[in-house]
């Protein structure tokens, strides 16, 4: 009986556990959704109103995760979990901030590609970090190719190149010696950033094994780093100060439009760190570049953007190749479910045998008793 009870209790936790794990990753969905499209529209506004200094837009990237410390002393905790952070190993936080401070670098390459090239080519090079990234996810964590991410990876980089190539976006012409700088920082954080999800991946997958709360602590004092080396970097720029006085309107939106930022780019990389937790890091990789398409349509809705025939096509790309993946995904997942569901009716069936065996092996020796 023992173990037709464990059996069925532990089938039991996980059909339970599959609805929860379902909401959290929608969860994270919708704050890798919204804090992009936010963030990347602010971000805009930003520049569009006098702001110039890239330490600042770096900052605001990182600067918000005082939001993930309250969320993790705020947040229910497993019964089995240590200590807000106290588990740390000094070991493991060296490398959650040799990484933070290399996020930190990352961002600011993204805020110097900004400035230095026009988005239609700095969306052109970032698009590369899809490829990079399915490179990186099977010589780091082993993710097997499969012709359904490739056939994602695939269309949407298409998109990502037609967008690029044909977006309609105008802007400053930057100088030869710029447009080569932009490119080079362009790559560099493309490549930078398609690193960083197979090696979260991987961190998560060796090091964080008790629950989502303890991913969050760990995104926390990443971003805490990543903050750091932002603020030292703005410090030996000036500060904010002359940053305050270029911008063309009051200074209460300057301060909203800085708080607003910082909580869109947290919920923007949690969201991305969550579905690589609760997923896997080319999941995490076709999801933003799912984005990219909605940034752009909020990008026509919002500032007036042109939306050509390149657009709509690449949004119709974009759909086809994250639905494509979205579907191999289901039916590996229904599959896996429908597997979990037949050993669990085989250990059911074990354990039922295992009590028909004892109760005959009682009955025997009750029969031979009253012989005797």
């Amino acid at each position: 009986m023992a173990i037709s009870s464990s059996t069925a209790g532990a089938g039991g936790a996980a059909r339970r556990s599959r609805p929860t794990s379902t909401v959290l990753l929608m969860a994270n969905y919708a704050a890798l959704l919204v804090g992009s499209v936010a963030s990347s529209l602010l971000s805009r506004f930003y520049f569009e109103h006098g702001g110039q200094n890239k330490w600042v837009v770096t900052l605001v990237q990182s600067a918000g995760f005082p939001t993930l410390v309250a969320a993790v002393f705020l947040a229910g905790r497993p019964a089995a979990a240590p200590r807000p952070f106290l588990w740390f190993s000094r070991r493991f936080l060296s490398v959650c901030l040799i990484i933070g401070a290399l996020m930190g670098v990352n961002n600011l390459l993204f805020s110097y590609s900004s400035s230095l090239l026009p988005v239609s080519t700095s969306s052109l090079l970032l698009s590369t970090q899809l490829a990079f990234t399915l490179v990186l996810a099977v010589a780091i964590v082993r993710h097997p190719i499969t012709f359904v991410n490739l056939n994602a990876v695939v269309l949407m980089t298409l998109c990502s190149v037609l967008l690029g190539l044909r977006s309609g976006d105008t802007g400053e012409s930057p100088d030869r010696k710029g447009y080569i700088l932009g490119f080079v920082v362009t790559l560099s954080a493309a490549g930078l950033f398609s690193a960083y999800l197979p090696v979260m991946e991987l961190l998560y997958r060796e090091a964080v094994s008790g629950g989502f709360i303890l991913a969050v602590e760990v995104q926390a004092v990443m971003q805490a780093m990543a903050s750091v080396v932002a603020a030292v970097g703005l410090a030996a720029s000036g500060g904010m100060r002359e940053e305050v006085a270029r911008w063309k309107g009051s200074h209460a939106v300057y301060w909203l439009v800085v708080a607003t930022l910082l909580v869109t780019w947290q919920a923007c990389f949690m969201g991305t760190a969550g579905v690589i937790y609760l997923t896997s890091s080319l999941h995490s990789g076709v999801c933003m570049a799912a984005v990219l398409t909605i940034n752009v349509i909020g990008g026509v809705v919002v500032f007036g953007d042109p939306f050509g025939a390149e657009k709509a096509i690449a949004t119709v790309l974009c759909i086809w190749g994250l639905s494509s993946y979205l579907y191999g995904e289901y039916t590996k997942s229904k599959k896996k479910a429908a597997d979990d569901d037949d050993q669990d009716k085989d250990d059911d069936a074990l354990a039922g045998d295992n009590d028909d065996a004892l109760k005959s092996l009682t009955a025997g020796r009750g029969e031979a008793a009253e012989t005797v």
